[in-house]
């Protein structure tokens, strides 16, 4: 979903790029080293991670390899070779506990097999950066709560229950927010030097969502009103707040995961807009049917 999103606004910003799937495994650094060497890359955009939360559990040895390893093998080629890179990670670093946004230097406390093994990639990541001098970028972007085109997603997912059943029930005890792909994309581009600015930001880990905090109930009810308003045809009356007790799963959701952005609007001079907006953007490109 988020790699889709990337190669729409590289396109869109005319850069010639290369995009690899199965095709390349990151978590095996000779091939990762060969390819980067072969192609010639000057800037890695890591999409690549491994995200059944609840999986996760049973299979941290596979979410370490893809999560953790396979980062860190791109950290490493990106700095033999001379390269920029921009890796993604997730609020899930943190255990939830607080009460304020997150900044960046915030405690990292993952409560889950997923979280530990993202939170790990960082660290292998950030262990290949060098000198300033050397004017090559490593960087960390952060975000939560995704959705957009080209993938399975909360916003889908709720559409398509919303046109069979009349009534939902939604968490409402976390809270977090919502981040658009396109938004985190254009934004992750920039701050790379491959979008609006032709010269990357400093090297650094950055959060970036759509602004606003909100729950997952409260989210499910705007989809459902903005939905109406742009002519889908759903059927839910009610959506009933419950607590993630009722809800339960291998791994502990964070109960508040809301992600301070001021980093990133300072080193792009631009807000991100409200998770709203970019739910509406969403909302109105995908077919009524």
């Amino acid at each position: 979903m988020l790699a889709q999103a990337v190669a729409k606004e590289l396109t869109t910003n005319g850069v010639e790029f290369v995009a690899t799937d199965s095709s390349l495994d990151i978590a095996e650094a000779p091939s990762v080293d060969a390819y980067v060497a072969d192609a010639r890359i000057t800037h890695i955009i890591n999409c690549a991670a491994y995200t059944r939360v609840d999986e996760a559990e049973r299979e941290e040895e596979l979410a370490m390899r893809v999560n953790c390893i396979g980062p860190g093998n791109l950290g490493r080629a990106a700095q033999v070779h001379g390269a920029h890179i921009v890796h993604f990670s997730t609020d899930y670093v943190f255990d939830g506990s607080a009460r304020a946004p997150y900044a960046e230097d915030a405690l990292c406390k993952p409560a889950t097999a997923y979280g530990r093994s993202k939170w790990r990639g960082e660290q292998r990541l950030w262990g290949t950066r060098d000198s300033i001098s050397r004017g090559r970028a490593v960087q960390i972007v952060r975000t939560s709560w995704l959705f957009g085109e080209g993938g399975k997603n909360f916003v889908s997912t709720m559409l398509g229950l919303m046109a069979t059943q009349e009534e939902l029930r939604v968490v409402a005890d976390q809270v977090g927010r919502p981040t658009y792909t396109r938004d985190l994309a254009a934004a992750s581009l920039t701050l790379l030097g491959l979008g609006a600015k032709r010269e990357p930001a400093e090297s650094g880990i950055f959060h970036f969502a759509n602004s606003n905090a909100t729950s997952w109930h409260a989210f499910a009810t705007r989809i459902v009103e903005l939905g109406r308003e742009l002519g889908f045809d759903l059927c839910t009356r009610r959506i009933a707040p419950i607590a993630s007790s009722e809800f339960p799963g291998l791994a502990r959701r964070p109960a508040y995961s809301v992600l301070d952005t001021r980093k990133i609007e300072r080193a792009l001079s631009q807000a991100p807009r409200s998770w709203d907006a970019a739910l509406r953007a969403y909302l109105s490109g995908l077919p009524k049917t």
